[in-house]
């Protein structure tokens, strides 16, 4: 059996302007964790205040992922990865508290227990395949971080339609002399990396693919840049195994991501799910035009759907009755 596993966070580094379409509000930003984690499991947010669709009308990759469940019926787990705002989704708790910015000298001081706990609950499930995924505003911007401290040069995507690469990379020039670190530095101490210029997912995500991997289970990172940085984390921490990540044509097309590069250095069976978006939708020419691009699984997810040979119509069908789902209930 396949299992879907949502690591559901949240870091301060999404609060700084300009650096996630999510972080654009505050006030929204720290809820949407918990409002996708909800559209996973019910279709619509129950307990959160907020529906995740930008002004623009992108929606929260979640009702990619949701479309997809309602028409294969996976089995799905949420752990808290250091929600900052409650959730109505059942969750597992692995001790995970929300990030800091990166700026500060610590802001991830859960990283090792976390990660611990997380590797435990990775170790017991009992399923054939993990799809693991991630929901953290700003997780780019950290994910950069933790490349860097890791040493490794790697580009990062971005859910704006404009990356803004050279403030990502102001910030962590910042989190990095917060923390007294060179990049390079955690080569060998990768949970150190994610506890100084990190946030909560990766150290979760880092746990649950050790565990996995420790049983056998076949484990793919469903998502783009910021499972990347997960790779890494799991390869300098000497996990080895089998390793797969699923992501969509939108980050295999994104100038600033190079996913060819990424699989040779973390030894990574990469597939790459073009859901065939045109613009006959408002949230399809949204992914066209390059927001949100990734994230609560999304190319996971689609790769699933191909796998069980589901028509690409039948998908984005389903996406857009989830996402009237969710105008709907806006208005109600």
């Amino acid at each position: 059996m396949t299992r879907f596993v949502l690591a559901a966070g949240t870091t301060a580094t999404a609060t700084i302007d300009g650096i996630s379409a999510a972080g654009a509000d505050p006030d929204v930003m720290v809820h949407t964790p918990s409002a996708d984690a909800e559209i996973l499991e019910y279709g619509q947010p129950v307990r959160a205040p907020v529906t995740p669709v930008s002004p623009s009308g992108c929606p929260t990759p979640a009702v990619v992922t949701r479309a997809v469940r309602e028409l294969l019926g996976f089995p799905t787990t949420v752990v808290d990865a250091g929600l900052a705002e409650p959730t109505a989704a059942g969750t597992v708790t692995v001790g995970a508290t929300p990030g800091d910015d990166i700026r500060e000298s610590e802001p991830v001081p859960t990283a090792h227990g976390a990660w611990a706990a997380a590797r435990q609950f990775g170790r017991a499930l009992p399923d054939d395949e993990l799809l693991l995924a991630e929901s953290v505003p700003g997780g780019t911007t950290t994910a950069l971080g933790i490349l860097t401290a890791l040493g490794e040069t790697r580009g990062v995507s971005s859910s704006l339609a404009e990356n803004p690469l050279d403030l990502k990379e102001s910030v962590v020039d910042g989190a990095l002399a917060a923390s007294d670190l060179n990049p390079g530095d955690c080569r060998d101490q990768p949970k150190r990396a994610v506890r100084r210029v990190g946030d909560p997912t990766a150290a979760v995500l880092g746990g649950l693919v050790a565990g996995a991997l420790e049983t056998d289970t076949a484990v793919t990172l469903a998502g783009g840049t910021q499972l990347v940085a997960v790779a890494a984390f799991a390869r300098h921490a000497g996990i080895d195994g089998g390793l797969s990540l699923a992501t969509t044509s939108f980050i295999a097309d994104d100038p600033s991501v190079d996913l060819d590069a990424a699989a040779a250095a973390f030894d990574l069976d990469v597939t790459v799910t073009d859901p065939g978006f045109d613009r006959s939708h408002v949230a399809f020419e949204r992914y066209l035009d390059g927001e949100a691009k990734e994230g609560v699984g999304m190319g996971g997810a689609l790769a699933l759907a191909e796998r069980a040979g589901l028509p690409a119509s039948d998908v984005r069908d389903r996406i857009i009755a989830v996402y009237d789902r969710l105008l709907a209930g806006e208005q109600a």
